[in-house]
């Protein structure tokens, strides 16, 4: 039996989390409300998420980001986070799942 780690079953582990980070202003996780542009788990079991906010002055630009990365950071086989905010391409409605915009009513 090998000590290794899939990556692809290390990134679903790190969207299970993410679906637990909900935005403040927004009954939806930030996966499904579009926040997160993706996930690059390496080799050695870093990772680099992307991810946005709903608008620039979100009054948790500082502490969400932080947020993903200390939840992220929690799971075992992590062994660092790097969270990478941007603003490109902007977010929008479009960017929320099905389930986001039936949640919201927007269906």
């Amino acid at each position: 039996m090998s000590d290794t780690i899939d990556t692809n079953a290390l990134g679903e582990q790190i969207v299970g989390v993410l679906k637990t980070i909900y935005d403040p202003e927004i009954p939806v996780d930030i996966y499904e409300l579009g926040l997160i542009y993706d996930v690059f788990v390496n080799e050695d079991y870093e990772v680099k998420i992307l991810m946005t906010l709903t608008s620039p002055n979100c009054p948790v630009a500082e502490s969400l980001p932080e947020e993903v990365r200390e939840k992220t950071k929690s799971i075992d086989s992590v062994t660092d986070v790097e969270v990478e905010l941007t603003f490109d391409p902007p977010w929008s409605q479009d960017l929320m799942s099905e389930e986001a915009k039936l949640e919201l009513g927007m269906l």
